[in-house]
């Protein structure tokens, strides 16, 4: 089956996990799925991550992050830039989600990265996902 939209399929897998109450979730690796991978580690949407390596591409390993009420702390992931209608902003345009209490994360010249270092560096890019 060929995939059109990994990045979504990435999203999806999370959102359905989380929802689900599932201590971890598995997902076909790749550079960029790392990436967002350790943008939610570091702003502390998930608890850890591993990667494995297997004779195809290797699996990340994402385990996810509750609260004391066991309630996911991922509330929503949204696709934004989409294969068939990508979404491009300036540095002006960098959107904030719910009032920064999200995050955006963007692909840039300076790489992945989220949407307030994309303001400290005061570069633009294609917005790629909200995660709040």
């Amino acid at each position: 089956m060929s995939m059109t939209d990994p990045i979504a399929d990435f999203l999806t897998r999370i959102r359905n996990a989380a929802r689900a109450n599932h201590r971890k979730v598995d997902i076909p690796a790749s550079r960029m799925k790392v990436t967002l991978t350790k943008l939610l580690l570091t702003y502390g949407f998930i608890k850890d991550y591993l990667l494995i390596r297997d004779s195809k591409q290797g699996i990340i390993r994402i385990y996810l992050k509750y609260d004391e009420d066991e309630k996911s702390i991922i509330n929503g992931l949204k696709r934004i830039s989409k294969p068939g209608q990508r979404k491009y902003v300036g540095v002006d345009g960098i959107p904030r989600v719910y009032n920064n209490i999200g995050l955006a994360i963007l692909s840039t010249s300076k790489g992945v990265i989220t949407d307030r270092d994309a303001r400290k560096l005061a570069v633009g890019g294609e917005v790629l996902c909200y995660v709040w």
